[in-house]
């Protein structure tokens, strides 16, 4: 049995970042409308050549439910530029500035320019030379078999669920605006709803899900003898023999317990997400502000920080580039997922990746195989329990009574016996506005939701769902 380390409110607190307004007092008119501009060509520029979303969808679902820092100005700004030959969206915002660029790029989505920077610095943005899958259609692997998309799956308790969930029942949150719901096993979706215009190629970006998609990154480069979680972090900027972050090793970072300065509300990183900037101008500066492994803190750069350190350990920036999809996605057909990096190369792996329903259960499939797929070992035997076992510090037991939360374990959340509807292995990968990737492995199952909830307002409640769906599948 995991140890009953969870909090209450966590997950308003720190996984729906528009519930806060953190503007910071050194942020000028000039730069936050700066970062407006940068909000609405990134989210535009990867709705757009990522997801293939019209601009009535974008409008409706990435341009809403944005956080109070930028909404008013998001919506005040010129509609975006779209250069559909480039693949290229711009965003005027001042009449002395250049507008906020975002650039597309095969398998690496959208990039942000840096503030300040024409167009043609589009030239000198990171690629990779892959060849690039057909992410029009879906082959259904590894499933063998697949209940109707939108329709009867045979199983009448299961099919109400789904469609309660689908159709906005406000049991399962009031405000919540679910686009997908998806069940599956390792043979067998057992039942697939979208909301009209979405299909299995549709792809949302998902927010604080990628936490858990780096951390399977960086499981196969331990499998691959690259790192060793129990050793220092490899973060190039740290190097200097005066440095005490030296010390920090990957597994804190994976835990959120790097002990480092994170600003108030680590799970806001505006600077890197939509100002432009780089990995190596934000995340590595933090000083540490308690020890490493004694405090569990909520923080987007503990993330990045983990993943900028596989590309220190690697030496090689083309091959670094390539590994999340020669080591991992594209070895498990998620074909349709975009991790998206900063203009300097840098994976922006803590939020900014964009991925279908179905890729996100092949996923959870391949941690209910302990990391085998079709024979191979692609993450480390036993990777599973490692992400799902408490980390040593945990997120506080309460933070303000709005619910039961979930503790942590490595970059995925713990469903234990603070849920005792839910099976207590459960483990979860959650994103703003609802985004969920739920792998239960004594029930061999597999459970998406993802959505676009509203930044304020009572959201989609995941744990009422997951024990509505394992109520049907017994029945």
């Amino acid at each position: 049995m995991r140890a009953s380390y969870l909090t209450r409110g966590v997950l308003g607190l720190v996984l729906m970042a528009p519930a806060l307004s953190m503007a910071q007092e050194t942020e000028t008119e000039e730069t936050v409308r700066a970062y407006a501009a940068g909000y609405k060509a990134h989210f535009t520029c990867s709705a757009t050549f990522n997801g293939g979303k019209t601009l009535a969808q974008i409008k409706a679902h990435e341009l809403t439910g944005i956080y109070p820092l930028v909404a008013d100005l998001v919506a005040q700004l010129p509609d975006a530029e779209i250069d559909a030959e480039k693949k290229r969206v711009s965003v005027r915002y001042d009449p002395d500035m250049p507008p906020r660029i975002s650039q597309w790029r095969p398998h690496l989505g959208c990039a942000q320019l840096p503030v300040g920077a024409e167009a043609s610095a589009a030239a000198y943005l990171p690629a990779i030379d892959l060849p690039e899958p057909d992410a029009r259609t879906d082959d259904g692997a590894p499933w063998q078999e697949k209940a109707p998309i939108n329709g009867d799956s045979g199983h009448q308790a299961l099919d109400k669920v789904m469609r309660a969930a689908i159709e906005g029942d406000a049991r399962y949150g009031a405000n919540a605006l679910t686009s997908v719901v998806m069940v599956a096993t390792p043979e067998a979706i057992l039942s697939e709803h979208y909301i009209e215009g979405f299909t299995p190629t549709t792809s949302q970006r998902t927010w604080s899900v990628a936490k858990s998609i780096a951390v399977s990154v960086l499981g196969a480069a331990v499998q691959q003898g690259m790192l060793d979680v129990k050793a220092p972090a490899t973060v190039p900027e740290w190097n200097h023999p005066a440095d005490p972050r030296r010390a920090i090793t990957l597994e804190q970072l994976l835990h959120m317990a790097s002990g480092l300065d994170s600003n108030q509300a680590g799970n806001r990183t505006d600077r890197l997400y939509i100002g432009g900037g780089a990995v190596t101008d934000t995340s590595t500066e933090f000083a540490l502000e308690a020890p490493p492994g004694k405090r569990w803190k909520y923080a987007n750069n503990d993330t990045l920080l983990s993943v900028r350190a596989l590309r220190g350990a690697m030496g090689d920036d083309a091959a670094f580039l390539r590994f999340p999809f020669e080591a991992l996605l594209y070895k498990i057909g998620m074909v349709h997922t975009k991790p998206e990096t900063d203009w300097r190369g840098d994976f922006v792996l803590s939020s900014q990746v964009w991925t279908t329903a179905r890729d996100l259960a092949r996923l959870g499939v391949l941690y209910l195989n302990d990391g085998v797929w079709d024979g191979e070992q692609i993450l480390p035997e036993g990777w599973a329990q490692y992400v799902s076992t408490p980390a040593p510090s945990q997120p506080p037991l309460d933070r303000g009574g709005s619910g039961v939360t979930p503790g942590y374990g490595a970059q995925w959340w713990l469903y234990n016996e603070r849920f005792p509807d839910i099976p207590n292995d459960s483990f979860a990968a959650l994103g703003n506005r609802g985004q969920y990737l739920v792998v239960i492995p004594s029930r061999n199952l597999v459970i998406i939701r993802r959505g676009y909830d509203p930044a304020r307002g009572d959201r989609f409640k995941l744990d009422v769902f997951i024990r509505d769906v394992l109520a049907a599948i017994r029945e």
